[in-house]
């Protein structure tokens, strides 16, 4: 589902040479979008300015990516980068044991690593600090970089803090008294810059744009909220869950016997019709000896039998040629259906619909056996056939040899009349009732500015539904339609903002995490649910 990688399947089915949404992909060309200018204004600051450089964005927003473009485009032979993470090391000693690691200090000490930020300077030589992850730095850290960027007279290296928005609040709480730093907000892609991003991704690995419809594109852009991590993985998703359905999609190989559907589900209920009255024929020979043996029939209420040469005969309401009945010889070919849904004598087409001119009502059968000496009433009068008529079905077996003229033989009896004219009851029909989306009431129960995080998205209900046993507690799901077909997406938890849905992320199971959750806003599940009713 939505956690497979690309594998050779994924890359064959559309043609690509590498997975286009891959954190790491060959030959990758940094977007330009909104990013190119903060590179351009970062260089700037570096240069003339004495701050502490702060670059803030939500998980997904590109702050490393950026921060590996800075590193790629400054002067090799000027500059030397030193790329420190916080996630780790989040205190002063860690922060300080890297930097001196990185410029080949034995002292991880702020005194230490501004005497050889000196040394690097006087020989035309300057020195880029870099910290990911940011927001994971404690207050002694911050205050080592504070003073590491005011740096000596002879010299100071220049600090970029690359994290979430919470590192602002950590700043502002060290209550400096001058300003100290300067900070740049990354900004979401618009849905036309999502669109040129995508076409950038799947043209470095061989397609392009025309791989998604306009809709898609939209809905990546809704789903992602213009974040450039997040478009990668709800554009992959998109891909896959549209590989998956395209494949269930192709129809099994032909038998080689083709004939309407309507007439081979009508032959299938004769077939079962036939059997009823094989099943039934024994029963008869309970019937009385005393005098001559009358004919037995087994016939449909309202129908008339219709013989064919002596033969059982079947004949269709709007055909008046009739047709052999299988079993009984000269058996018809049989494409075969579930023998319930024979059985119940209803021709349904594609679409689950009952089709014109075939019957709802499984056929009755009564038998008709009056006993020897009974009065012979007048012959009953064949009602008129309802339009469209059930399907009727008359056998007849042959006369034995006649009894003695004294006695002849008798005629049915009437309340066999009776019994015929019967109408045919149909079955009751079920009401139907429409299927609410799953967990569809909950999502809509909430407020739309909260957040919730998204786990995954599945085309399997059942997978959806043993996730959420699995995982319990804040885990649900809800239906969309992605392509024309079902997806369940599964979600945790409901929040107030969005850095609450990006901090829930970091507590959940490394089981969960490796799926690469992110936070998408109530309002969008909502509009999602309003779409697939």
């Amino acid at each position: 589902m939505t956690s497979l990688h690309a594998d050779e399947a994924f890359l064959g089915h559309y043609q690509l040479s590498h997975d286009p949404f891959a954190p790491r992909v060959p030959g990758f060309k940094f977007f330009p979008a909104q990013r190119k200018p903060v590179l351009g204004q970062l260089h700037h600051l570096a240069r003339y300015s004495q701050l502490l450089l702060v670059v803030t964005g939500p998980q997904g927003s590109g702050k490393t990516l950026l921060r590996q473009a800075l590193v790629a485009s400054t002067n090799k032979q000027s500059v030397q980068s030193v790329v420190v993470s916080a996630r780790g090391a989040g205190d002063s000693a860690g922060v300080l044991r890297q930097v001196a690691q990185a410029l080949d200090i034995a002292q991880a000490e702020i005194g230490a690593i501004l005497k050889q930020v000196v040394q690097l300077a006087l020989t035309g030589q300057e020195v880029y600090l870099l910290v990911d992850d940011a927001e994971q730095l404690d207050e002694s850290a911050l205050e080592a970089l504070m003073a590491l960027g005011a740096g000596a007279p002879e010299g100071r290296p220049h600090v970029f803090l690359f994290g979430e928005s919470s590192l602002i609040a950590q700043l502002d709480a060290l209550q400096l008294e001058e300003e100290r730093f300067h900070v740049i907000e990354l900004q979401p892609y618009t849905e036309e810059e999502t669109r040129e991003y995508l076409d950038q991704r799947l043209e470095g690995a061989g397609r392009g744009i025309e791989l998604f419809t306009a809709d898609q594109i939209s809905d990546i852009h809704e789903s992602s909220d213009g974040w450039p991590g997040n478009i990668n993985q709800v554009a992959r998703d998109a891909m896959i869950e549209a590989m998956i359905a395209s494949r269930s999609a192709v129809k099994r190989p032909s038998m080689g016997f083709n004939m309407p559907k309507k007439h081979v589900l009508a032959i299938s209920a004769v077939v079962v019709v036939a059997v009823a009255a094989a099943w039934l024929m024994p029963g008869r020979s309970k019937a009385p000896t005393t005098g001559a043996p009358a004919n037995e029939q087994a016939q449909l209420p309202l129908g008339q039998g219709s013989s064919n040469g002596g033969a059982p005969a079947v004949e269709f309401a709007g055909n008046t040629q009739p047709m052999p009945l299988p079993l009984v010889g000269n058996s018809q070919p049989v494409m075969r259906k579930p023998l319930a849904e024979a059985a119940g004598g209803i021709t349904e087409g594609d679409d689950g619909v009952p089709v014109a001119g075939s019957s709802a009502t499984p056929p009755t059968v009564t038998t008709i056996a009056p006993p020897a000496g009974v009065p012979a009433g007048p012959a009953p009068t064949p009602a008129a056939k309802p339009t469209p008529a059930p399907t009727q079905v008359a056998i007849a077996k042959p006369a034995p040899v006649p009894a003695p003229a004294a006695k002849p033989a008798p005629a049915p009896a009437k309340p066999a009349v009776a019994a015929a004219a019967k109408p045919v009851e149909k079955p009751a029909e079920k009401p139907v009732v429409a299927a609410k989306t799953a967990g569809g009431t909950w999502y809509a129960g909430q407020a739309p500015g909260n957040y919730v995080v998204q786990i995954l998205g599945t085309s399997s209900e059942a997978t959806a539904q043993n996730f959420v046993k699995e995982q319990g507690g804040e885990y649900r799901y809800f239906k969309k339609v992605l392509n024309g077909k079902p997806l369940y997406v599964i979600t945790y938890g409901s929040f107030a903002n969005r850095d609450a849905a990006v901090t829930a992320i970091k507590a959940l199971p490394a089981k969960v995490q490796a799926g690469k959750p992110w936070p998408r806003s109530v309002a969008s599940v909502q509009q999602e649910l309003a779409t697939a009713r």
